[in-house]
């Protein structure tokens, strides 16, 4: 089928916002190459379960083409039309199953040797919407915090070697009530600038009780129920005796939010499928607790793009074959502290990274810890780079530095 063809009754199986989005816009939808709105589709079948900051940027988009005349709009999509596409991916039902014919279309653009062509055709559109579409002023600098360390007494491991040269390394850092302290700030920094999700704490463990609304928590130990179930899914599909890798990455993909006991009002469900995409998309945030923590680190900057986010990394189980982490709700996983340690702290340069990728980077702050202990190390435009200070000084002080 081609865009042309579209009718607005194709769009029923769509959730409500996603499907009056779509055929309020259908008129523009018809005038879209197939080898772009699929791609289009696939974000906004979605739309419902983003967060606010994506349907923003999805309403500007297709304000955007809207605003164009049809030779423009035309110029604009000519080198995605120019693509070639297989009979197999004709055949795809593109309009449910966008994800399917984005996943299909990509393999067939580097079989074809027409992923340069479709990477400098995306570039190009990016670039253009971007210079029409200015990112707005954020209501506070980016603050990212990473607590890292959680049970380990003493370490040999050099920390934050990969952050030292990018500001200043203490040494002598008062521990005391230290999570409390940065929770405290996480709230205190909510109720200054209120915002939807704007404001993260994620925990590899169990959560710190964070004294006031406005922040959006998740951590690894309440979602053990959660985690439970999709392993036992995983399991019995891992175990079959036609296993296929491609059946399960299907069943993991279709997976909703009621299917492993999230439930919850309306208002509940953007977090709820943001939780499930963490535990279906990510490899090993159902068994790791540090892999949890950094991915879902990686995915809150991508999408949610919040102003202050708080990790805490705890220590993950060690590593053990496949069947037997599968297993893991049968059993008490044995910890690895030490070797948690060194994951956290190379998380937290990944976080560091990822925040470095989002608007206002040049203004952001940053800040981990070794948790318990007295090694810090703080990130901040008017902070020196690559120097240590071995005064004393507590976590307060550390947070007014870096704000």
């Amino acid at each position: 089928m081609l865009p042309s063809e579209i009718q607005a009754a194709q769009f029923k199986n769509y959730p409500p916002l996603a499907k009056k989005l779509a055929t309020d816009r259908i008129a523009l939808l018809r005038q879209l190459p197939i080898g772009f709105l699929p791609l289009l589709l696939r974000e906004v079948i979605a739309y419902d379960w983003k967060f606010p900051i994506e349907r923003r940027d999805l309403d500007r988009q297709f304000a955007y083409l809207d605003s164009l005349s049809p030779d423009q709009r035309r110029h604009l999509m000519s080198a995605f039309a120019q693509l070639g596409l297989s009979p197999e991916l004709e055949r795809v039902d593109w309009i449910n199953l966008p994800g399917e014919f984005s996943e299909k279309f990509t393999a067939h653009l580097w079989a074809t040797h027409q992923i340069d062509a479709f990477r400098a055709a995306a570039i190009d559109y990016v670039n253009k919407l971007s210079a029409v579409s200015p990112q707005e002023p954020l209501p506070a600098p980016r603050l990212g915090i990473a607590v890292i360390g959680a049970g380990v007494s003493e370490t040999r491991h050099p920390l934050f070697r990969k952050l030292r040269p990018h500001g200043v390394y203490f040494t002598h850092v008062k521990p005391n009530r230290g999570m409390a302290t940065l929770v405290n700030w996480v709230a205190a920094r909510a109720a200054a600038h209120p915002s939807p999700y704007g404001h993260w704490y994620v925990d590899g463990g169990v959560a710190e009780t964070v004294p006031r609304g406005g922040v959006t928590s998740i951590s690894y130990d309440s979602l053990t129920p959660v985690r439970t179930a999709l392993l036992n899914k995983m399991r019995t599909s891992y175990e079959s005796a036609g296993f296929n890798p491609e059946a399960l990455r299907t069943m993991l993909a279709e997976l909703r939010p009621e299917d492993l006991g999230l439930s919850g009002t309306a208002e509940d469900a953007v977090l709820n499928h943001f939780q499930i995409s963490l535990l279906t998309e990510g490899s090993g945030t159902q068994v790791f607790s540090t892999t949890f923590v950094q991915w879902s680190a990686r995915e809150v900057w991508r999408r949610a793009q919040p102003v202050t986010m708080l990790l805490r990394f705890a220590p993950r189980q060690r590593q053990r074959p496949m069947n037997e982490l599968l297993a893991e709700g049968q059993r008490a996983p044995e910890l690895d502290p030490q070797g948690s340690l060194v994951d956290a702290d190379m998380g937290a340069y990944y976080t560091w990274l990822n925040q470095q990728r989002l608007s206002g980077a040049d203004q952001a702050r940053f800040l981990v810890w070794f948790e318990g202990h007295n090694e810090a190390l703080a990130i901040a435009p008017s902070l020196p780079r690559g120097v240590e200070d071995h005064a004393p000084a507590d976590l307060a002080d550390l947070l007014k530095r870096v704000a």
